[in-house]
């Protein structure tokens, strides 16, 4: 597998200037898709404009002063995505990766007290022994239950020092949702009912605006307002 790509070729998702450089790194296999992460160096560099160039994000990273989600980032291709918080301590620096109403990822800064929890997806349930529930969670984290109390599609506020479950929104009728791909990827909407369709298409969710996208797009990120503080509107 390539560890570089053309600039040209990069996902429509990185707010990067095409036409800047002709390369462009790319991310290491991890727990984010290319669509929905970049690479550490280029967060450092790119995004966040502590350094001018890769070999310092390469520097800043060795040096360990790059945290996301509380720990500290060895790899400078490590992916760095959707929700993460990211932390350089030295400068007092705190930000949550988040998504423009364009569908661009961007960097949110956030009071330092925010950075120790972020909002995780439940994406599917397993049963393992003795009948507990392990939630199989977005940013591939998992979380070992004893009841089986939120559903797929539900979204939990997650204490990144202990992985401890600190909230919950449920993805119902009022939720505050973030649309994170697809043709409205960006968009804040207020769910109006999330509808299960027979047979292998995937269940719908519908909007009080009006619009309508399938359930996998759909980030709940508070039960009746957002919990987090959002991207600025573009103009």
């Amino acid at each position: 597998m390539s560890d570089h790509m053309k600039r040209l070729a990069a996902p429509r998702t990185w707010p990067l200037k095409r036409k800047a450089a002709v390369w462009a790194a790319k991310q290491s296999p991890g727990a984010h898709s290319i669509e929905s992460s970049m690479p550490a160096s280029m967060v450092l560099r790119d995004m966040m404009g502590v350094c001018d160039t890769a070999r310092e994000a390469k520097r800043i990273i060795g040096n360990r002063d790059l945290f996301v989600d509380g720990t500290a980032v060895k790899n400078p291709k490590a992916p760095i995505g959707l929700m993460d918080t990211v932390t350089v301590p030295k400068m007092g620096l705190s930000y949550r990766m988040l998504l423009t109403d364009k569908g661009k990822l961007t960097l949110v800064p956030i009071p330092e007290d925010e950075a120790g929890w972020k909002l995780c997806r439940v994406e599917g349930k397993t049963k393992i022994s003795g009948g507990r529930i392990q939630l199989n969670l977005s940013g591939g984290r998992n979380i070992v239950l004893d009841g089986n109390m939120y559903g797929s599609g539900d979204t939990l506020k997650i204490d990144v020092a202990d992985q401890r479950v600190v909230g919950s929104y449920p993805l119902a009728d009022g939720a505050a949702a973030l649309i994170v791909s697809g043709a409205l990827a960006g968009k804040v909407e207020t769910v109006s009912e999330c509808v299960v369709v027979r047979g292998p298409a995937d269940n719908v969710v519908r909007f009080k605006s009006g619009t309508e996208t399938v359930k996998r797009n759909v980030f709940v990120i508070g039960s009746s307002k957002p919990e987090i503080k959002l991207p600025e509107a573009s103009e």
